[in-house]
């Protein structure tokens, strides 16, 4: 029932948005007066997608911005490519540190682009890899963006409209694509495709459904507790005074965005968390089973580190709807909805078995627990189809139905029980890691 109201959350954002994009089609003018924006791209081992990255990022359609690529100690050829590609010399310059990272060893410039500059720094990690892009950021806003994304003309124009319109805005967040099977050259994307990879295909529908009614129906309650590091835009000077990202922790997109309602509700400042529907942000996700395994469980322990560091959140007196609703919800459905899940797939097999339960009972008990998951599969694809209708081909849309109902059988429990691995590695207090993913590139045009 909680994610069928956010869906029909979801459902009227998604309508109040196509009214507006009626005025869309009217001349545009942008008389330059919009904030400009620091984009920081952290690198690690980022070789074979971040030249297409940062090639999408100068092509952008907005009044000012510059482009900050962190290359966190990259064992591979990333700041080799970086180098030789965009023309990158060193050029040493001061900044205040007001967020403490690992040591810089370089500073680079292009001589081609302007607002292109390379940090060179030792490995800390992706959060430690955002500090220091932050101390070293020049405008009001950042977007954190990761160097396997590939940005669309007009995301910052989309994405930064929050801000013109409410000036308590703190940070704004937009949809995230998945990028294998479509067609990218020279940092633009041509063709929207589907993958052929299986792993990266039940993925689609998987990132439907998490933005297209979970963060947008949380977003209309002033209540998201997540904020994808693929593509988010933040205040720099509210993010530096809570603290910038935490290095010691998986989860430093989410956990920040928590730290920021429970920070900024306990000082009462008011304040304004937003989500952009338009499908602003192109990302390779992981088409191998391992990999795929790795993230997922990397997520889930993220999600506890982020929910357990801040607690204070959850029922306090200025707490709100993030306090009060959205929080209890993380806790009992996402965190701990893997112990739920499983324990109720084993629960009823061994009660039935030993004849505590009827079959025909056990039967409705699938038909019901399958069931919502394919009817929020479907409507998720329902609301795709309704506002954006990416997918041209008629085969596309047949073949993203059939996966909506698959991932049903298998795949979604496989996911329970990676998270529910991610849950136990939290309570064990593993090490944390950045961890690395394998990027092949192969969607991008030569």
């Amino acid at each position: 029932m909680g994610y069928l109201t956010l869906n029909l959350l979801a459902v009227a954002a998604l309508f109040r948005n196509n009214q507006e994009k009626a005025l869309e089609d009217l001349p545009q003018v942008y008389a330059g007066l919009e904030p400009a924006i620091s984009i920081l791209v952290p690198a690690f081992n980022e070789e074979a997608t971040i030249v297409a990255a940062v090639r999408s990022m100068l092509q952008l359609t907005y009044s000012e911005y510059e482009i900050i690529v962190i290359n966190d100690g990259s064992r591979d050829h990333t700041l080799d490519v970086l180098v030789k590609e965009f023309s990158l010399t060193a050029f040493p310059e001061s900044f205040r540190g007001r967020i403490a990272t690992q040591p810089i060893r370089a500073l680079y410039r292009s001589t081609r682009h302007p607002n292109l500059r390379v940090i060179d720094k030792d490995n800390g990690g992706k959060a430690d890899s955002l500090n220091a892009g932050i101390n070293s950021a020049r405008h009001p806003l950042f977007c954190g963006v990761d160097a396997d994304s590939v940005l669309e003309r007009d995301s910052l124009q989309r994405v930064v409209k929050p801000f013109l319109r409410h000036p308590e805005m703190v940070a704004s967040g937009g949809t995230v694509r998945v990028a294998n099977g479509c067609e990218v050259k020279d940092g633009y994307l041509l063709r929207v495709g589907l993958p052929r990879n299986p792993w990266a295909l039940l993925q689609v529908v998987e990132y439907l459904r998490a933005f297209l009614f979970g963060r947008l129906g949380w977003s209309q309650l002033n209540a998201m507790l997540i904020i994808s590091g693929a593509f988010g835009l933040f205040r720099t000077e509210t993010v530096i005074e809570v603290g910038g990202y935490r290095t010691n922790t998986i989860g430093e997109d989410m956990e920040l965005v928590v730290r920021m309602h429970r920070l900024l509700r306990q000082r009462g400042v008011p304040y304004r968390i937003e989500f952009v529907p338009e499908p602003v942000c192109w990302t390779e996700v992981p088409e191998d089973k391992a990999t795929l395994k790795n993230q997922r469980i990397r997520w889930q322990r993220g999600l506890s580190e982020s929910l357990t560091s801040n607690w204070g959140l959850m029922f306090s007196r200025n707490g709100g709807t993030p306090g009060w609703l959205a929080f209890p919800f993380m806790v009992l459905f996402e965190w701990l909805g893997p112990l739920a899940e499983l324990g109720g797939y084993v629960f009823m097999v061994f009660a039935v078995t030993l004849g505590l339960v009827s079959w025909s009972a056990f039967a409705i008990f699938l038909f019901v627990a399958i069931g919502l998951g394919i009817l929020l599969s479907a409507s998720s694809l329902l609301l795709e189809e309704m506002s954006f209708h990416l997918y041209p081909k008629a085969w596309h849309l047949a073949a993203l139905v059939l996966v909506a109902i698959v991932e049903n059988f298998g795949y979604r429990q496989l996911n329970t029980f990676w998270r529910l691995v991610g849950l136990y590695r939290w309570a064990a207090q593993r090490e944390s890691q950045w961890g690395a993913m394998k990027r092949k590139g192969n969607w991008q045009g030569k």
